[in-house]
């Protein structure tokens, strides 16, 4: 009799095993049907700068359908600086698309594709769902072209919904944390949807650490969905400065001993920005912001707290409370444009270098006082620049005797000047707080 039982028991087991299994195979093949055919394969070509010369190479992305104009969405560092992008459809059908929006702060971008031969083609697109709802160890599945493997689909789990990066080079994120999957990434999966079993899409693929198995990284879609709104209405995304530089205070508490201090500490402040026109200086602690508290006690928590700035409509007045010494007190600002992420570039052939635009970050980074002049971006071995001892990372600030303004400027004294003169042409550049001169003659 026991023995009848234990046999009945296993029966039990196994079936409802063998249903769950069932159950989610099928869960498995719905969310990829109604997602894949909204895939698309993506091949921009760049137009880079490298060693003073302007470039052309293509790459390979993945990106994903999301309305039935044929808006796609993809990675940022997918589309930048792409001047022709082809499309491959899940049906094999190619396209080419226009870029319609970049956000290098997100990683984001948004895409159109040109139906101008084809207006009555039926696109397939995407539904997006809620990041905020996912939970550690649900199951997601990962669409994309890794190594350029289009239609390629991948499984796996939500590893973690808080991961938090540094900045590191042209890969940012001050906004958002990201969610960790062990759901295979590789290079060609950036801008490739991540999707629940439900079939909608919760994060858009972007990150993967070489080395690490199974370490994925995808942008929140609730993030994403703030970025193509705006994008969709403004074709750019405008964001609040006020030029703090903001860090946890989990060792200022300690430093300090004062365990149940709340706010978040100012680490920086930029020249020439709001916070330090208001006397903000860098070691005091935020408490609050129109009265709204804040608080970081771990650095998984400043991307909301740069968000909630950033999201403040440019211009508008706000207060801060803060302490200093031990003493609370306050101030008020109005918020700036935050500036571009990256400047254009220029490629000055006849004197073998190129430029870039400086922006805000490049002021940050470098230390600058101002943003005049022109950054150097590349030197062409063997040629004017090479031999006149100019070198990446140099700002020009004076052309002969002229000072250099931006880039508009320096383009102008350049088409006056490429054909360098007999006597040659001095330029007076800055790095690392000295001044160096260099002087150009024709080749």
């Amino acid at each position: 009799m026991q023995n009848l039982i234990f046999i009945i028991l296993l029966i039990v087991i196994f079936n409802g095993y063998g249903s769950a299994q069932f159950v989610l195979q099928r869960e498995i093949l719905q969310a990829k049907d109604r997602v894949l055919p909204a895939l698309v394969h993506i091949e921009p070509v760049k137009e880079v700068f490298t060693s003073g010369k302007k470039v052309k190479f293509q790459v390979t992305g993945s990106g994903v359908i999301f309305s039935p104009e044929g808006h796609i969405l993809t990675n940022n560092h997918v589309a930048e600086k792409a001047r022709l992008v082809k499309c491959t459809l899940a049906n094999k059908e190619e396209l080419q698309a226009e870029v319609i929006g970049l956000d290098a702060l997100t990683d984001l971008a948004v895409l159109k594709l040109d139906l101008t031969e084809k207006p009555h083609l039926e696109l397939p697109y995407v539904e997006f769902g809620d990041s905020d709802s996912l939970q550690v160890g649900q199951f997601v599945l990962a669409l994309g072209s890794p190594l350029g493997l289009s239609r390629s689909l991948s499984m796996g789990v939500i590893s973690s919904l808080d991961r938090y990066f540094e900045d590191s080079g042209e890969m940012v994120s001050p906004f958002n944390l990201w969610i960790q999957t062990d759901a295979a990434i590789n290079p060609g999966n950036s801008g490739g949807p991540l999707v629940d079993l439900n079939g909608k899409v919760v994060g858009i693929n972007a990150r993967a650490i070489f080395y690490g198995e199974n370490l994925g990284f995808a942008i929140p879609i609730n993030t994403a969905k703030l970025v193509v709104d705006r994008i969709l209405a403004h074709k750019q995304v405008e964001r609040s400065w006020i030029g703090i530089e903001w860090q946890e205070i989990k060792e200022y508490r300690k430093y300090k001993n004062l365990p149940q201090l709340d706010g978040v500490l100012i680490a920086d402040i930029e020249q020439n920005s709001p916070a330090l026109d208001a006397g903000l200086k860098p070691g005091d602690i935020v408490h609050s912001i129109n009265r709204e508290p804040l608080s970081a006690v771990y650095r998984e928590e400043l991307p909301k707290i740069r968000k909630m700035i950033a999201e403040i409509p440019v211009g508008t007045r706000i207060n801060i409370e803060y302490s200093r010494n031990g003493y609370r007190t306050q101030t008020s600002l109005s918020t700036a444009l935050r500036g571009k992420f990256e400047g254009n570039e220029f490629e000055c052939a006849a004197w073998g270098l190129s430029v870039e635009e400086i922006t805000s970050r490049i002021v940050k980074n470098l230390r600058l006082d101002n943003s005049d002049g022109v950054l150097v971006s590349g030197v062409r071995i063997g040629g004017p620049a090479h031999e006149a001892e100019v070198y990446r990372g140099y700002v020009i600030k004076y052309i002969d005797n002229t000072p250099v303004k931006d880039m508009d400027q320096f383009q102008k004294l350049y088409e006056d000047l490429k054909d360098i003169p007999e006597k040659g042409i001095m330029l007076r550049m800055f790095y690392k707080n000295s001044i160096r001169y260099g002087l150009l003659m024709g080749e």
